[in-house]
């Protein structure tokens, strides 16, 4: 039930960042991306998109990891996915509403100074990523039927490249909420400053909060006695982390990038939760009763809509990867690895795969996008299989 729950939650916000993820991958002018969100420059333009952007850590995954695909910077892209969630114009009134102006003012200049530095430390220590070249083929144009097919597309490939990661985010982010009881948050206020905020960060780190939802949350934990920088760390790292996050943006930029992307939001936030403690004090007005709210008709709809896409996607790269056995003589079969050039998504991937599978002789081809190789099996030798994936429209070695 736990599990159902986290994903009615996270569902809707999931499919939003998908949806705002295609609408700029359709609407931006070609290449648009490329040359604005580079450079220190561009890492501050994408800490200024995405600070509004009324969206949560999971959300935040598709439109940012859709940001770096159109040709954004590495740093951007982290940028973007670190300042995103932690607020937003529906954020930042329920936090002034809830806990005053200067903590909402706080939180939302916490959340654009961490993003910039931890974009600018990825710049600068990883690097800027390969740039990444429209083909012709890809349409934005004037003919709304393929700028619609290519929206779908992208946001697809989007979640199709996360899928994995969603899913173990949800499982352990459903087992955070019946392991650790809400009392804890309410014990921390006993620590201080630094030992409440350090608890704080280690138990919202994994977790999935939204940042809208968790200020009543917050408003009362502090109202009970919790420090107000410990509130801020949860409303920091909270929404800027979970399971899902962290493996997505691992799976798409590497270790060192997701090491600096945790490094930042864990310093950041602890370091603005102590300035905070001792510059301000932040007094919560008027606290309604928290309570619990059950799955509505809207979030459950998203919830089958996202489960769908993932039974799908499960299926298929098992079906991708399941040897297809033929009636020929396996005596007479070998498996070769050839390294591809050209792809950019998994429809390249997909397009591929048929396009091998169709070659005769070939009796399994399986195709990676990172790193960019196809796998076959079947009784034709190397020459032609890069025959076959140059008519598919790649290059091979």
């Amino acid at each position: 039930m736990e599990m159902w729950l986290v994903l009615v939650h996270l569902a809707p916000w999931i499919l939003l960042g998908t949806l705002i993820a295609g609408l700029i991958h359709v609407l931006l002018p070609r290449n648009f991306v490329r040359r604005s969100f580079r450079g220190p420059a561009g890492v501050m333009k994408a800490v200024g998109l995405g600070v509004p952007l009324p969206l949560c850590s999971c959300g935040v995954i598709p439109a940012g990891i859709g940001l770096k695909k159109d040709g954004a910077s590495n740093g951007a892209a982290v940028g973007f996915l670190i300042s995103t969630p932690q607020t937003g114009v529906d954020s930042i009134l329920v936090s002034a509403s809830f806990l005053g102006w200067p903590f909402a003012l706080f939180k939302v200049l916490s959340a654009a100074v961490t993003g910039i530095v931890g974009g600018l430390l990825v710049d600068r220590f990883v690097g800027h990523g390969e740039e990444v070249v429209e083909p012709e083929s890809t349409s934005r144009g004037a003919e709304g039927r393929r700028g619609l097919r290519a929206m779908v597309a992208h946001g697809t490939d989007i979640i199709r490249s996360i899928w994995h990661w969603l899913l173990i985010g949800i499982v352990v982010s459903a087992a955070i909420e019946v392991l650790v009881p809400d009392s804890v948050f309410a014990a921390l206020s006993a620590w201080g400053s630094l030992s409440s905020a350090l608890a704080a960060l280690a138990i919202s780190l994994p977790l999935y909060v939204c940042a809208t939802a968790s200020v009543p949350i917050a408003a009362a934990l502090v109202a009970g006695g919790l420090p107000p920088g410990a509130a801020l760390v949860f409303l920091m790292a909270g929404p800027a982390t979970n399971v899902a996050t962290i493996g997505a943006i691992y799976r798409r930029f590497g270790w060192a990038t997701m090491s600096i992307y945790l490094g930042t939001i864990v310093a950041g936030s602890i370091l603005f939760a102590l300035a905070f403690d001792w510059l301000l004090t932040a007094t919560p007005l008027a606290i309604p009763d928290c309570h619990e709210h059950g799955p509505t008709p809207w979030g459950s709809a998203m919830a089958i809509v996202l489960l769908a896409l993932i039974v799908w996607f499960a299926v298929d790269d098992l079906r991708r990867r399941w040897p297809h056995r033929s009636g020929a003589d396996p005596a007479d079969a070998c498996e070769l690895r050839v390294s591809v050039q050209g792809m950019s998504c998994n429809n390249c991937v997909t397009r591929l795969e048929k396009a091998l599978r169709a070659t005769e002789g070939i009796d399994w081809a399986s195709v990676t996008l990172e790193p960019g190789e196809a796998v076959v099996r079947g009784r034709v030798d190397k020459h032609h299989v890069v025959q076959a994936i140059q008519s598919a429209g790649f290059q091979a070695d």
